[in-house]
């Protein structure tokens, strides 16, 4: 049976499992492995107050400013002040395991919340250093970027990311130099399967775990017409149509100024709710979903 893609890495892969994918034997027999992503930005973000030349332009007020902007600064720092203790009470309510994909820029800042979520048992992986894609980095200045985000979350909570997730688009150079460093387990730079699989890269096995745009509260800035009813439903059918097909994984990606708005947490909650009661779904972090594939998997298969 092929188990996923390894060996030279094609540039693009349009085969997969092609049809045939792995079972990768989900802990009690599970028919799902369920990811929730907690993306921790804020204060990663671009802000002239800050320093930087540009403001960040994706936030739910369209009015861009190229000066100052206690505006959009006010509107990411709701994140940290209201939504992070809203949504980890949520969590721990349900007893639903989460990773926090943290840059490095926002864990310096806000060291007490990285700690937080590890006191709470949940995995912190690293979203860069700052909230910005790598496309166009070079190498050296993407190296850096790399170490830094990882020295920031060890010194705030004693333990380094083994996760790693880059904003948008990575660089050609992102996972060589992931595996460079040595110490991450998997990567979620890929939105091209709803299951695990694995690369060779530099000689070394590295496992990708894809991750999703559709069910995520992005959509609440990008047509600012995504109800709360509309999130839960979209995001619980997708749960109950790979459920059915059984030995997946779905990745649901939250945001802290975004789903931990007051009008949004509903839809929150009928997701857990319907995570939590529906019988042969196993919800976990992510370095859980990649330390289980490697041991169901000790041995890569070419596809």
């Amino acid at each position: 049976m092929t188990h996923g893609p390894f060996g030279a890495a094609p540039l693009r892969d349009f085969r997969g499992y092609a049809g045939r994918p792995a079972d990768p034997e989900w802990p009690g027999a599970a028919r799902l492995a369920l990811s929730f992503v907690l993306n921790f930005e804020e204060g990663a973000e671009f802000s002239v107050r800050d320093g930087d030349p540009v403001n960040e332009a994706v936030y739910e007020v369209t009015d861009r400013r190229t000066g100052p902007d206690p505006c959009i600064d006010s509107h990411f720092e709701y994140g940290t002040r209201a939504a992070w203790w809203r949504i980890m009470d949520l969590f721990d309510r349900y007893g639903i395991p989460l990773t926090v994909s943290a840059c490095g820029r926002a864990v310096q800042r806000s060291p007490e919340l990285a700690r937080d979520a590890v006191a709470r048992g949940y995995e912190i992986a690293a979203h860069g250093w700052r909230w910005e894609s790598h496309a166009d980095m070079a190498e050296e200045e993407e190296r850096q970027a790399i170490a830094r985000a990882v020295a920031a979350i060890r010194e705030a909570t004693g333990e380094r990311p083994v996760g790693w997730h880059t904003r948008s688009s990575a660089s050609p150079n992102t996972r060589r130099l992931l595996v460079e460093e040595g110490g991450f387990l998997y990567d979620s730079d890929a939105y091209n399967d709803d299951i695990p699989y694995d690369l060779e890269i530099g000689g070394r096995r590295h496992v990708v775990l894809p991750y999703a745009f559709d069910t995520n509260d992005m959509h609440y800035f990008h047509t600012q017409r995504f109800a709360g009813a509309d999130f839960a439903g979209y995001v619980t059918d997708a749960m109950d149509w790979l459920h059915g097909e059984g030995g997946r994984m779905l990745s649901v990606g939250l945001h802290l100024r975004m789903i931990g708005r007051p009008g949004r947490m509903g839809a929150l909650e009928r997701i857990l709710r319907h995570a939590a009661e529906k019988p042969g779904v196993w919800a976990a972090r992510r370095a859980d979903i990649a330390r289980h594939w490697l041991t169901v998997f000790p041995e890569p298969h070419r596809s």
